[in-house]
């Protein structure tokens, strides 16, 4: 009982303060993934092949992403941090705000370049490595050859977005995302089908529609932190300012979380290449489940990255036992949305399965895949606010590069090969043995969170106060 009530905080303006923060990002998530799952509905209509170069090529996108919530979720524990420190050190707190901004939006436009360079040199010999299958390889180099502008809008929009979530705005992002699923709608329905006067391009198509949304998104994204905002004041003359005295604070914090999320992507791509070379039936099931998988887990992601916020936040004001005490009631939310969300694909699996043109084959594949992730979920809820919420928060993130890595790289990876390739089980042990680190990680990070040794002292710079 008593670890029971450790799970729920008694200061009910904590669940106000979460939940003002988690709601509007959950919902930015869920109409993001809506784009996502209106591009497979649309390209999974011109046939299966399709389907899975799209799901595929994404997959490289992915990377990109990953890389750039790294940068931007690094960028917020030090934002958060100082904005819970603003009011004793304004001046200090202001100053070092912006240098991490800057150095967050030169780090993501010059990743943007990297991978944008990439994808237009070799995309036949980045799909190849996710499939031998030459029609999906064809397909899918395709897609990525008119995604390659797309790398610095997509890039942009998101970085900007999670520093304005890191200091409380959080309804603007969820407004343009309304918007970006009207036009990415707008323009799938267009140039994938030819409709609207366009000329039909199908899966070219569905890469031009995502462009023109990413298009407006950064736009109104980055013009309004730009020109408008005035919590962080960040302005397009602080490109050029000097940040040499944070750097240091930067990679000691910002970097792991980088280079974590950068390990993670190219593991999590690893696992879309054992994926690939189970089949055409796995993957286009695949694809069918991962968005439902997206949708079951958008408050999860909610509440994890209000967890970063408000705990930097309340470090940076000073309060340790408080930001111990908000841990456990984090901890509680987690366990909780994790029951919730198995529930939930168990009840839409069918439906959603059903509005998929897909062979009977790839159909009951896509149901065991649903039947292991609602048992997945249960602790990849935990984990993910735990470890990317309080945890990261916290100033943990040395440790939590490399416990993400190990159990990654030494858990699932190996265990998925084994059950794909050797023992040959069905579709959902092989899945259950690729996701074995969200399982192990739970247990982890209730450990670590018992142990207080992920509250880090982080600085405004070398002459900054110590919180």
């Amino acid at each position: 009982m008593q670890v029971l009530r450790k799970l729920i905080v008694s200061d009910k303006s904590f669940y106000k303060r979460v939940l003002t923060l988690a709601i509007p990002i959950a919902m930015q998530s869920l109409i993001t993934i809506g784009v996502n799952m209106l591009d497979t509905i649309m390209v999974g209509k011109l046939g299966e092949a399709q389907l899975s170069a799209t799901s595929l090529a994404n997959q490289f996108i992915s990377i990109y992403h990953i890389f750039c919530m790294g940068i931007g979720m690094g960028a917020s524990v030090l934002v958060s941090r100082y904005w819970g420190m603003r009011t004793a050190e304004p001046e200090k707190a202001d100053a070092a705000l912006k240098k991490t901004v800057c150095i967050m939006l030169r780090l993501a436009v010059g990743l943007a370049a990297v991978f944008a360079l990439l994808t237009l040199l070799i995309p036949t010999q980045i799909m190849r490595t996710y499939t031998p299958d030459e029609t999906i390889i064809r397909l899918g180099a395709e897609y990525l050859r008119y995604s390659v502008v797309t790398f610095f809008f997509l890039g942009l929009s998101l970085v900007c977005t999670i520093v304005l979530r890191s200091v409380g705005q959080v309804h603007l992002p969820l407004l343009v995302s309304v918007g970006a699923l009207f036009v990415n709608l707008t323009a799938n329905y267009a140039f994938i089908f030819g409709k609207l006067g366009a000329p039909r391009m199908e899966i070219a198509g569905a890469a031009i529609g995502t462009l023109i949304a990413r298009v407006y998104e950064a736009s109104v994204i980055c013009g309004y932190l730009l020109l408008v905002d005035k919590k962080i004041g960040f302005r397009v003359k602080h490109l050029l300012m000097h940040t040499g005295d944070l750097i240091g604070e930067y990679v000691r914090i910002s970097i792991p979380v980088l280079v974590s999320d950068a390990i993670l992507a190219f593991g999590n791509n690893s696992v879309a290449m054992v994926i690939g070379r189970l089949g055409q039936t796995f993957v286009a099931a695949n694809a069918i489940t991962s968005v439902t998988q997206q949708m079951s887990s958008v408050m999860i992601q909610g509440v994890c990255q209000a967890g970063s916020i408000v705990t930097g936040q309340t470090l940076g004001q000073g309060d340790k036992d408080k930001a111990m005490e908000q841990g456990y009631g984090f901890l509680g939310f987690g366990i909780g949305l994790g029951l919730v969300s198995a529930i939930f694909i168990m009840a839409v699996s069918n439906p959603i399965i059903r509005s998929y043109e897909v062979t009977q084959e790839t159909a009951q594949m896509a149901q065991q895949l649903m039947a292991a992730i609602s048992i997945i979920v249960l602790f990849q809820a935990t984990n993910s606010i735990m470890t990317k919420g309080v945890l990261r928060g916290g100033g943990d993130t040395k440790m939590l590069m490399l416990a993400d890595n190990v159990f990654l790289w030494v858990l699932s990876i190996p265990m998925g090969i084994i059950a794909g390739f050797v023992l040959k089980l069905p579709a959902f042990w092989i899945y259950v043995a690729l996701k074995f680190d969200q399982i192990a990680k739970a247990v982890w990070c209730v450990l670590r969170l018992r142990s207080g040794k992920w509250i880090k002292k982080i600085t405004a710079g070398n002459v900054g106060r110590e919180n």
